[in-house]
């Protein structure tokens, strides 16, 4: 059983929200309902996140696009590197989520124990 874990967070890396996705599914599934409701200036991604879906609705909201471009994209969107190089803040906050042996080897059998789970490793994280 393998499940992906998307996650929004603030300027600071702390946990915002997140969606809990079967682990073959494409991470673009799970933008949508993570960034509803949510004002933001701007949204720094990785290449899986690259998606003309997904950058026209960050578009419209006027948000900045900071989202590496997948090596076959037509029409490559300019993006700024050095805006880019904060997205160590959410692979930092992965890799401290991850610490948490529970949340790291998914021990928790159902998406109800697990999400609990990653609630009080991100209050656990956040209190530091």
């Amino acid at each position: 059983m393998t499940t992906k874990i998307l996650a929004l967070t603030d300027a600071l890396g702390n946990l915002v929200r997140f969606a809990l996705l079967p682990g073959h599914r494409f991470d673009t599934v799970g933008v949508e309902p993570l960034i509803e409701g949510v004002s933001f200036g701007g949204l720094i991604a990785d290449k899986a996140f690259d998606s003309n879906a997904i950058i026209a609705d960050l578009d419209a909201r006027g948000a900045k696009i900071v989202i590496s471009q997948h090596p076959r994209r037509a029409k490559p969107i300019p993006i700024d590197d050095e805006v880019y190089k904060w997205r160590h803040l959410i692979e930092n906050f992965f890799c401290k989520l991850k610490e948490f042996k529970r949340i790291a080897m998914r021990a928790d059998k159902t998406d109800t124990s697990f999400t609990a789970m990653i609630y009080l490793a991100a209050a656990v994280i956040h209190s530091r």
